[in-house]
């Protein structure tokens, strides 16, 4: 499926910390971009074929620009370093509609926002949105280092700098982030967002849980699949059950790209299994599950998978399809 592109170029690029740069992206044709709400995302064509997400980090309401803000990581697949030695001022690029897989609960009676690291941008975002709204919020931003905190002068201007909490691990001990007393300290009925690296989104999560949080109380969005072993893969069938056609995937072949070349048309992005995209019904089977999107209890009703990265337990997947 082929989603509508908007053509932008680079109106501005700041360095936000150490490896962090930012970028506004203004539409090359002067219209007003598509409204967006808080822990919104943007696929970002680069050069070179890459196709990247970024959450939105400017003001939602904002039409005039989308801004994201990049890390500059060793480990990533390309987008990032395509990023931060190929996009200046003035570099032309497209980019996707607004999606929002992220959103804030809008019934909650406060909102405690988690960050770790770049995982700031979708929060930054939800901040402004809440602050703008006059809704309840506390938001955490967890770094390595002072130097590596992006927005720390934004944040430390806004009109809600006061809700806003910095924990360098670098500095005392008693600044660190303490996940254990900042989710028993959230008011009754909060709900609690994570953004970062996978380790801090899964210890926050972990101890949301422990302390009794609701899953439907425990919002996140991860940037990147966590690395899962292929080495014992094995082949399995996929059947549409809208007509019983039978399509084998291979061991070194995903579900997705087996659909795909079957001629089936099959929304995807990321790839990784982290933004949900490509999420299909599963009607018999058992899926493997290997996705950063589903919660638990979304896995263990074994009724959807992500085919992008998720293969099958079983010898055969019924979809509905």
């Amino acid at each position: 499926m082929t989603a509508a592109l908007i053509r932008v170029r680079v109106a501005a690029r700041q360095d936000e910390a150490l490896d962090i740069c930012s970028l506004d992206l203004v539409p090359v044709d002067g219209s007003a971009l598509p409204a967006f709400s808080a822990g919104a995302h943007i696929d970002v064509h680069l050069p070179g074929g890459l196709v990247r997400q970024y959450s939105l980090c400017n003001t939602p309401g904002e039409t005039h620009r989308y801004r994201i803000a990049v890390l500059r990581d060793a480990g990533s697949r390309g987008g990032s370093a395509t990023v931060h030695d190929q996009l200046q001022v003035g570099t032309v690029l497209d980019i996707g509609t607004p999606r929002n897989l992220f959103e804030l609960a809008p019934s909650a009676p406060h909102h405690l926002l988690l960050a770790g690291g770049i995982g700031i941008t979708p929060l930054l975002a939800m901040a402004e949105q809440l602050a703008a709204q006059g809704g309840g919020f506390t938001l955490h931003h967890a770094t390595r280092s002072r130097e590596r905190t992006p927005f720390v002068a934004q944040l430390a201007s806004a009109p809600y700098a006061d809700r806003v909490h910095h924990h360098f691990d670098d500095g005392p001990a008693m600044q660190k982030l303490d996940l254990a007393a900042t989710l028993r300290s959230a008011p009754a009925g909060s709900h609690l967002y994570v953004c970062g690296p996978t380790g801090f989104m899964e210890a926050v999560l972990a101890e949301g849980r422990a302390q009794g949080w609701d899953e439907a109380r425990l919002h996140r969005e991860y940037f990147a699949a966590a690395p899962t072993g292929t080495a014992g893969d094995g082949g399995f069938e996929l059947e549409l059950a809208s007509s019983g056609r039978v399509i084998p995937v291979a061991a070194d072949q995903t579900a997705l790209a087996a659909l795909l070349a079957a001629g089936l048309d099959i929304p995807m992005s990321c790839e990784q299994g982290v933004c949900g995209t490509c999420l299909t019904g599963v009607k018999s089977g058992v899926p493997d599950h290997r996705d950063q999107y589903l919660t638990p209890e979304e896995r263990a009703a074994n009724n959807q998978f992500l085919p992008c990265c998720s293969r099958a337990s079983s010898a055969r997947l019924v979809l509905d399809l």
